[in-house]
């Protein structure tokens, strides 16, 4: 069960993001969030949903919520009906105490919305035109992983795939034991710490990160329960060594050349698995979709980048 005060929290939360944020981009996307029942799941979840046509799922990367798409959601939903929720145990989702929190029930959340909108949506599997079924999909950072995973899970669900930045597809899980995740999880709540994660994540932070930027990258953290769902996932290893066997649908990867977040060794892993697969952007951070919104939806759209 989920204590109706908790869930009150997290409305009040995206409501007060939707009259309040310093990002315009930020308060429009957060009117869009409806609150879905999911079948099997306590309370109800986060999902912005907004646009027309073919559907696509966004899906966040760690420790974040579906604000982090506030400026590519803009650029495609002239063209597609998009879903953003906000993962289990991020975001503003509901945190049941007794949980659990990991990859699974991160997928099992996902698995039941792809169901959810396809009962709500049953013509949005089909383009304009009848050519393409299924869902696109766009994961960032950790939402790569967990894109790569659900599209193995749901073949016939998901139409394609588009990765920024992808965290979690080489390597092998690392749990952190008790205390230590509590200690993360209290380093990571520092305002200092917050600010030089979000100034790390952007390519230029000096002129790009601001008061709306560091806003967003913690706002979540006021969510009931943030703190134990953050340790839990930590104590579970997280994602990590998804990306083999790569999934069947069609693949792409946007990664920014000057991301500072995951390390040169990762990026060599992941260009190891995924070769010709990977395109680097100059002048862009681990947030592609923040740093150079325009060309990831131009990359989607399969179109020229056109000037932001």
């Amino acid at each position: 069960m989920i204590p109706r005060d908790q869930q009150e929290r997290c409305r009040a939360l995206v409501s007060e993001a939707a009259a309040g944020l310093l990002d315009p981009q930020g308060r429009d996307l957060a009117v869009r969030v409806q609150w879905w029942p999911l079948a099997g799941l306590p309370g109800e979840w986060p999902v912005a949903t907004l646009g027309e046509g073919p559907p696509l799922l966004l899906l966040h990367g760690f420790d974040s919520s579906f604000l982090e798409f506030r400026r590519l959601a803009p650029r495609l939903a002239a063209s597609h009906r998009l879903f953003i929720p906000d993962l289990h145990g991020f975001g503003f989702t509901p945190r049941p105490a007794a949980g659990p929190y990991g990859p699974a029930p991160v997928l099992d959340h996902l698995e039941r919305l792809l169901a959810a909108i396809e009962e709500r949506h049953g013509d949005v599997g089909r383009s304009r035109d009848g050519s393409e079924g299924g869902v696109g999909l766009i994961g960032a950072s950790m939402g790569g992983a967990v894109a790569v995973e659900l599209a193995r899970r749901r073949p016939g669900s998901i139409s394609r795939l588009l990765l920024l930045a992808p965290a979690g597809l080489t390597g092998r899980p690392m749990p952190l034991p008790p205390l230590l995740d509590a200690l993360g999880v209290r380093f990571l709540a520092l305002p200092t710490v917050r600010r030089g994660l979000c100034r790390s994540a952007f390519a230029d932070p000096d002129s790009d990160v601001g008061p709306p930027e560091l806003e967003i990258a913690s706002l979540h953290l006021q969510a009931p329960r943030w703190a134990e769902a953050l340790a839990a996932f930590a104590r579970s290893g997280g994602f990590a060594g998804c990306g083999a066997p790569l999934p069947p649908q069609p693949l792409e990867v946007l990664w920014g050349a000057q991301d500072r977040i995951l390390r040169p060794p990762q990026k060599r892993a992941v260009l190891a698995l995924l070769g010709e697969r990977v395109r680097e952007l100059q002048n862009c951070g681990h947030l592609p979709h923040i740093d150079q919104p325009h060309t990831v939806a131009a990359a989607w759209l399969r179109q020229p980048v056109t000037p932001s």
